[in-house]
C-alpha cells in the first residue's frame, strides 16, 4: 500500500506561509491561499524595499511578547542558525552592514523570486486572490469556505499592520472562530506622537542621539540613533524600537533625549575655552536650528557667550541638552507600524510545533503570535522560525 500523502492548506502567502510551504511540502501536499494577486507582497516594503532579512545580535532581548517565557523556546540557537544556512542552500548572496542581513542586490525582489522559484521547484501549490473568511472542522478535516478540504492547515495571515497589503486583521478573527485568545492588538516599530511645544520648528530635523524611555519615573528601555522629529513627534529606527515598550495606557511615559557625544564635564570645558557665542560653539554639535529651539527653551540668547550667562542658565541648556524631555502621548495607526504588538497567547500553542493547544492539526505562524521584534531583520526572523518549525513538525 503507497504513502498517502496528507494536505496542507497555508492560509497567507506572506513570509511565514511561504517558509512554512516550503518545508511542510517535504512530506505533505501544500497549497497557500493568497488573497492578493501575488505573493510576498509585504516583504517587498521590508528594509525600505532591500530586505533586511537577518541580523548578526541574535539577543533573545530583542524579541518581545506578555509571555517572554515562550520566546527562548521557539527562537532556539538551532532555529536561528537555519535561516542563514537556508538561503546559502538557495544561493542568496548576502550583504551585511552593521550586522544587518540584506541581499546583495540591495532589492528585497530578489528575495522573493527566489522563495518563489523553490516553490514551484517543490510543486506547491499557487492559489492567489483567494480570501479565506471561513475554516470549520468536521471529523478531522478543515473545511475552507465551504469548499476546500485540508487535513491540517497553517494560518499565517499577518497581523495589522500595513493593513494596504491585505493585514487587515483577518486572522485574529479565525482564530478566535476556534475560541482562542487574542492578546491586546497596539501598532509597533510605529512613530511617537508627543504634545511638545516646539515640535513644528523642529519637524524635519534629524540628529544622531541617545534616547531613554521612561515609565512612572523608571528606565524601561534606552536607544542610540538617529531621531527624527516631525510636527506630531518623533521617528526614526531607535524612535520605532522604543515604540514597541510602550505602555496602552500612555501613563506617566516620556522620553529624554541626550543630543550629546560627550560629558557634561567635557561639554562645560569645551564651551568655557573658546570666545565664539554660545550658538556658533554648538552648530559645531547640532543642526543649526535645533540649536535655535533649544537656546530659546533655555532662555539664551544667540548672540550671548558661555561665560555672559547665568548659573540657572547654563544649568537649563545643560538640561535641555542631554535630557530634552518628550512627553508621549501615543503612537501613529497600524497604517505607519511596521508590525504588530500582541496576538495568539502564546500559552495556547505548542512552540516546538507552533501547534494550537486547542484545535489538533491547526498551527499560526508569524506575526498573528504575540510576538514580535525590534528593526534590524528580527521581525522576518519570526516569521521564518515559526513558519520552519510549523513546516517542520506537521
Amino acid at each position: 500500500m503507497g504513502y498517502i500523502m496528507i494536505k496542507v492548506g497555508i492560509i497567507g502567502g506572506g513570509y511565514s506561509g511561504v517558509i512554512s510551504a516550503i518545508y511542510a511540502s517535504k512530506n505533505s501536499e501544500v497549497t497557500i491561499l493568497e488573497r492578493n494577486p501575488s505573493l510576498l507582497k509585504k516583504l517587498l516594503l521590508t528594509g525600505n524595499g532591500r530586505c533586511n532579512y537577518f541580523n548578526e545580535d541574535m539577543s533573545l532581548d530583542k524579541f518581545h511578547s506578555s509571555n517572554e517565557s515562550y520566546i527562548k523556546e521557539i527562537l532556539t540557537k538551532e532555529n536561528i542558525k537555519e535561516v542563514v544556512d537556508f538561503y546559502y542552500r538557495l544561493g542568496l548572496f548576502s550583504k551585511v552592514k552593521n550586522g544587518y542581513y540584506y541581499p546583495y542586490s540591495n532589492h528585497a525582489s530578489s528575495v522573493r523570486d527566489l522563495l518563489i522559484g523553490k516553490l514551484k521547484e517543490l510543486n506547491v501549490n499557487i492559489k492567489t486572490d483567494y480570501l479565506v473568511n471561513k475554516i470549520e472542522k468536521y471529523n478531522d478535516k478543515f473545511i475552507i469556505n465551504d469548499e476546500l478540504e485540508f487535513d491540517k492547515i497553517i494560518i499565517g495571515t499577518g497581523g495589522m499592520a500595513y493593513p494596504k497589503t491585505g493585514s487587515d486583521g483577518i486572522g485574529y478573527e479565525l482564530l478566535k472562530d476556534f475560541n482562542h485568545n487574542i492578546t491586546k492588538l497596539s501598532p509597533s516599530l510605529v512613530q511617537i506622537t508627543s504634545n511638545n511645544k516646539y515640535l513644528k520648528e523642529l519637524s524635519g530635523i534629524r540628529c544622531e542621539s541617545k534616547l531613554t524611555l521612561f515609565k512612572n519615573n523608571e528606565i524601561v528601555k534606552k536607544e542610540i540613533g538617529e531621531l527624527q522629529f516631525t510636527d506630531y513627534g518623533i521617528s526614526g529606527i531607535c524612535t520605532f524600537n522604543l515604540s514597541s515598550r510602550l505602555d496602552d495606557k500612555n501613563d506617566n511615559q516620556y522620553i529624554l533625549i541626550n543630543f550629546m557625544p560627550i560629558s557634561i564635564k567635557d561639554f562645560d570645558l569645551f564651551m568655557k575655552s573658546s570666545s565664539n557665542t554660545i550658538f556658533e560653539r554648538l552648530e559645531g554639535f547640532l543642526n543649526y536650528k535645533l540649536v535655535k529651539v533649544l537656546l530659546k527653551i533655555s532662555s539664551i540668547s544667540e548672540d550671548k557667550k558661555y561665560s555672559e550667562i547665568t548659573n540657572k542658565q547654563k544649568e537649563d541648556l545643560i538640561n535641555n541638552l542631554f535630557n530634552y524631555r518628550v512627553n508621549i502621548i501615543g503612537t501613529k495607526s497600524f497604517d505607519n507600524s511596521q508590525v504588530t504588538k500582541g496576538g495568539l497567547d502564546l500559552n495556547e500553542i505548542n512552540p516546538l510545533t507552533m501547534e494550537s493547544k486547542k484545535v489538533k492539526g491547526l498551527y499560526v505562524v508569524g506575526e498573528l503570535l504575540d510576538l514580535d521584534g525590534d528593526c534590524g531583520g528580527y521581525n522576518l526572523t519570526i516569521a521564518f522560525v515559526t513558519g520552519l518549525i510549523a513546516g517542520t513538525n506537521i
